[in-house]
């Protein structure tokens, strides 16, 4: 009987570096769009006549290796373990509901800051999505939260901590946000820029000025207007430890700009980018610590971060180590517009949810919305994926 095993277990394997071939069965531009690292690809379908001889000349899987198949849902994947099962391989597992449950997977990683103060930071794996729980003196706080907001409540019950309010920094393209939602079901504060008015959302928050606070705990949460990837975007300074800077600035890149403001207005979002990034996050101190809202994932799957640990810089470093802030405003706009990546899948559909003018169905038409990396950075030529 073919063995199963979960996405997460899956994760850890791969963690903690064990050896099987993972064999992925779908199609080939699925397969180049977005894969697991390291997985080997060959097309199947289920219920065509299987032959053993095409698959091992395509992969060179042998019967003494331990084989991990995985899909999209787990359908295909568990027909081609059987079949391999029945042509003597003995050693054969199936990832329970494919790519759908790997695009779930979390991985919750403490950042070590004051001693009054926990951040946990909330990876989204698959996606490069980057949320927060921000928790001080029995109060807690959730930033950018994705749909999946158990993980959030998860991180919460962990420390023993209730959450008290909810804020988003920007209406996202590349996610469902489960900021409003998660919020509704505790009964406490959404919370998002003030311009996001100006965006039609239709679901209530409680706007942000600049440079407004909310206290949570013993713990500043001040909102600074830093619009450019879009002009609702606001970034969170937690005390003078953290900013929480969601799309405006990440790890070894910045956010693209033409997604809200339209190919042909690029440079408008791009200007504002510019300011944001030079007159607001860099005019903090060296010292403090820059928490994105993203990572790379490339499209095989690989990032320059390493998931399960965290992903972070310092304003000092970001100042100093990443070549686009150093460019002037005119070359900085050129190389942000220069090069568009390639839009997040059904990104108009995704800001309707997360305005509150679109729904979503059901769970299923949720997954489908959302597979594959998130594509929120900018390409320069300085290597920003």
């Amino acid at each position: 009987m073919v063995s199963e095993i979960t996405a997460s277990e899956l994760r850890d394997r791969l963690d903690a570096g064990d050896e099987f071939v993972l064999l992925d069965t779908r199609d080939t531009e699925s397969f180049e769009g977005w894969r697991i690292p390291g997985s080997v690809q060959y097309f199947y379908k289920p219920f065509h006549e299987f032959d053993l001889d095409a698959l091992v000349s395509a992969t060179g899987i042998q019967k003494d290796d331990e084989i991990i198949t995985i899909c999209a849902k787990g359908k295909a994947s568990y027909a081609i373990a059987e079949d391999l099962e029945s042509a003597g391989y003995n050693d054969v597992t199936v990832v329970l509901e494919g790519m759908r449950a790997w695009s779930a997977v979390y991985d919750h990683v403490p950042i070590e800051l004051a001693d009054d103060l926990t951040i946990v930071q909330i990876q989204r794996r698959a996606k490069g999505c980057l949320g927060y729980l921000i928790a001080s003196n029995g109060e807690a706080a959730v930033i950018d939260a994705t749909r999946h907001t158990d993980e959030f409540t998860a991180a919460a019950d962990a420390l023993g901590t209730p959450i008290t309010a909810v804020f988003d920094t920007h209406i996202h393209a590349d996610h469902i946000s489960g900021g409003r939602s998660l919020a509704t079901a505790l009964d406490v504060p959404y919370y998002m820029g003030h311009e996001a008015a100006g965006r039609d959302v239709t679901h209530a928050f409680e706007p942000l000025a600049p440079n407004d606070v909310v206290e949570v705990g013993g713990v500043d949460i001040k909102a600074l207007a830093t619009p450019g990837h879009t002009s609702d975007m606001v970034s969170y300074l937690i005390d003078t430890e953290a900013v929480i800077t969601g799309d405006t600035l990440f790890v070894e890149s910045v956010g693209r700009t033409e997604l809200q403001f339209g190919d042909g207005e690029a440079q408008t979002g791009a200007t504002q980018l510019y300011d944001s990034l030079h007159r607001t996050l860099l005019a903090e101190p060296d010292s403090v610590t820059v928490l994105p809202g993203h990572f790379t994932i490339r499209n095989d799957g690989t990032s320059p971060a390493t998931s399960g640990e965290p992903i972070v810089t310092t304003i000092g470093e970001t100042r100093v180590g990443l070549d686009i802030l150093s460019a002037d405003r005119d070359d900085f706009v050129e190389r942000i517009t220069a090069r568009l990546p390639e839009k997040p899948p059904n990104y108009e559909t995704v800001i309707g949810i997360n305005q509150g003018s679109t729904t979503v169905e059901n769970e299923t038409d949720a997954i489908e919305l959302e597979l594959g990396p998130n594509r929120c950075a900018a390409e320069t030529d300085a290597g920003a994926d």
